[in-house]
């Protein structure tokens, strides 16, 4: 059960109204301290790499960390590619071991858009055990290089949306809904919660078969989480909060051991800082004790 696709457990996270935490990671550090949180609050993980980690450190490098991470781990454990607009990269990822890809063809127009997402859901059904994640609307911000201003960001239209999964065969679903990639520049952002949940249910009223996922988890206050929890969020990213933890923990690490040339203990305590807010996070969607 360690190796797992993301719709096999955001499944069950759907039908009991808890969410799995997606967290993107950028080295074997990070990849370690999410495993290690999964672990110690025995809650099912998806570790996310964007486009540009996974090529610098390589395809097949990135799985056989996952393989050996997630194979000794009591928790089921997912690798998801985030946000790729290279049908060729998600194809290679597909046959490198991930088991689950996002083709992002949002920004295209809506038939183009299923027709590309539509080719890696075969392809990916294809090469084994491999769910697939589309994206309809756009989402603001920056994810991986990819910009979309926030007066561009389109909300998915939730008739639209079934005809999309119903057309490409898409295993997980991303409505865009408000949320926006980066560090929200309100505390009170406009999150459409009815057009979630409006879309949950028109997907999934007869039973969890096409789980919804929650874009630009960082800086989401956290009744909004409960709100989006409700309307069927099963799957939210958590990117940029880790990348702020990575860089800050560094910084604090050395600001404050300036006389010390020590890796070791440096890896240590941002693996610890990172553990920490995973685990802050698993706390918030409801999945501890879920594994």
């Amino acid at each position: 059960m360690s190796i797992v696709n993301a719709k096999e457990i955001m499944i069950e996270a759907a039908k009991n109204k808890y969410a799995v935490g997606a967290f993107n990671v950028t080295d074997l550090l990070q990849f370690k301290a999410v495993v290690e949180a999964a672990i110690e609050t025995k809650s099912p993980v998806i570790v996310q790499t964007s486009v540009k980690p996974s090529q610098f450190i390589g395809t097949q490098l990135m799985v056989n960390i996952y393989r050996t991470l997630a194979e000794s781990a009591p928790v089921p454990v997912c690798l998801h590619l985030d946000h790729c607009t290279d049908i060729d990269y998600c194809k290679k990822c597909s046959d490198a071991g991930y088991t689950n890809i996002m083709i992002d063809a949002s920004k295209h127009s809506f038939e183009e858009n299923i027709r590309q997402t539509k080719e890696v859901v075969d392809y990916a059904h294809s090469v084994g055990n491999i769910s697939v994640e589309g994206e309809l609307g756009t989402v603001g911000g920056v994810e991986d290089q990819i910009v979309v201003a926030e007066d561009e960001a389109q909300l998915a239209n939730p008739q639209q949306s079934v005809e999309f999964v119903e057309r490409t065969g898409v295993d997980i679903f991303a409505p865009a809904i408000g949320t926006a990639h980066g560090v929200y520049k309100t505390k009170n952002p406009k999150i459409d919660f009815e057009r979630m949940a409006t879309i949950h249910k028109m997907l999934n009223s007869n039973g969890i078969k096409t789980p919804l996922v929650v874009h630009g988890g960082t800086g989401l206050p956290d009744d909004y989480i409960v709100k989006l929890l409700e309307a069927g969020g099963a799957k939210f990213n958590v990117s940029t909060e880790l990348k702020h933890t990575l860089i800050d923990a560094k910084w604090e690490y050395i600001s404050s051991h300036r006389d010390e040339y020590d890796p070791g203990k440096l890896d240590v305590f941002v693996r610890d800082a990172t553990r920490k807010a995973v685990i802050g996070w698993m706390q918030k969607l409801g999945s501890v004790g879920k594994a």
